[in-house]
């Protein structure tokens, strides 16, 4: 559904928000920066300059005849979560350990369902009934926020190209989706 900033946790860390499918309850995962940008890149299909670990992850897995079911967030233990890829190779079906944001990122790239178990959901979600609140949630869960300070819409395209190759070329690429963003704006 979203990610965000965290608010309660320690700088750099981000709240990633899956949703039930057909019912109210959201799962907040806190996961870290580098994970939250794996995540953000595969959301808004930004190509970085050279494939990311999950990338590789899936491009090993299809070179071996490997696919990507699903994901499960599979426990939750003291506060932590815990996850599983599961593979298949056509005849083998294996589960993988992971941690969810990992698995998270690696099933993005895949297309396939993340799925947990009424267990967790009971223990670590939450409910959200009024569509005021959720829709507020919603927009402070964006994946980009409007820059602070320096304006991109104050800039020429030429120019924004211009950031946009050197953000890339730095590899910071929430600074990237937001140029990207507010060129596609104009288009």
């Amino acid at each position: 559904m979203g990610l965000s900033s965290s608010q309660s946790q320690t700088s750099g860390s981000f709240a990633l928000v899956l949703g039930e499918v057909e019912g109210e309850r959201r799962l907040p995962i806190i996961i870290g920066m580098f994970e939250a940008q794996a995540i953000a890149l595969e959301i808004e299909k930004i190509v970085p300059n050279r494939p990311m670990t999950h990338d590789l992850f899936k491009s090993f897995a299809n070179g071996f005849g490997f696919s990507v079911k699903h994901i499960i967030i599979s426990d939750l233990k003291e506060g932590v979560f815990f996850a599983k890829i599961v593979c298949s190779d056509g005849i083998k079906t294996i589960d993988i350990d992971a941690r969810p944001s990992d698995a998270i990122a690696i099933g993005i790239r895949f297309d396939v369902p993340f799925y947990t178990y009424e267990t967790v959901l009971s223990e670590a979600g939450i409910i959200l009934t009024d569509e005021e609140e959720v829709a507020e949630d919603m927009e402070d869960m964006a994946v980009t926020e409007k820059p602070k300070g320096d304006r991109l819409q104050d800039y020429s395209l030429d120019k924004l190209q211009q950031m946009l190759d050197e953000a890339l070329g730095n590899e910071d690429y929430e600074k990237a989706a937001k140029i990207r963003d507010e060129m596609n704006k104009r288009s």
